[in-house]
């Protein structure tokens, strides 16, 4: 037997299994952000005043569902079996990116920059928001749902408010960018309802002070 015709397909399938690798699709990494047009089109209500009543606030801690908290896309099929794409990931740890969109969501609907998941960043009094993602439904080419559980903490007081939003958003097509868009669209609902319930607390913590 001829040892040297052995190398050949060796060398033949080595050198095919390299092209097959270089060419596999390369991950595509999607982030969350911050819905400005949402913002802009449904803030009616004045931004809360600068000055000494400016509000300083933290946002978290923030939790999503084990099913979604994974690099991958989690998405649900029509015959409700579930598909995580290797292929269409998020570029953060889902829970942090949700903390940082409605953070910057809240800063501008509330109108100030006093906004961050950062403890440290604040300076007190700090209003704190607590959001619990129980559920994060993705159907590509047709819709997303957020159930978030809220809690806002005004400045030194005990009394919580609780909140319950459930934002529903059409997809707009089979894209994966698209659906990430509806993700961004469905926060801004759930932020517009934080910001309402800051905006009321705040007026009664001003009021209890003059």
């Amino acid at each position: 037997m001829n040892r040297r015709n052995l190398t050949v397909p060796r060398a033949l399938a080595a050198a095919l299994a390299c092209l097959a690798a270089c060419s596999s699709p390369s991950p595509t990494f999607y982030a969350l952000r911050a819905d400005e047009a949402s913002a802009a089109a449904s803030n009616t209500s004045p931004a809360v005043p600068t000055g000494a009543s400016a509000l300083d606030v933290i946002v978290g801690p923030v939790t999503v569902p084990d099913m979604v908290d994974r690099p991958q896309i989690v998405t649900r099929n029509p015959d409700n079996t579930i598909q995580m794409n290797e292929f269409a990931r998020w570029a953060t740890p889902l829970k942090l990116d949700v903390g940082r969109v409605v953070a910057a969501d809240l800063a501008q609907r509330l109108g100030t920059a006093h906004v961050s998941t950062f403890d440290g960043a604040a300076i007190p009094p700090v209003w704190r928001v607590r959001v619990d993602i129980t559920r994060i439904d993705s159907v590509l080419g047709d819709s997303v749902t957020i159930d978030a559980q809220w809690v806002v903490r005004p400045p030194g007081r005990q009394a919580l408010t609780l909140g319950h939003t459930v934002a529903h958003e059409q997809v707009t097509s089979q894209d994966y960018g698209a659906l990430v868009d509806a993700h961004d669209r469905a926060l801004a609902t759930i932020s517009a309802d934080i910001a309402a319930a800051i905006r009321a607390d705040h007026a009664t913590v001003g009021s209890a002070t003059e």
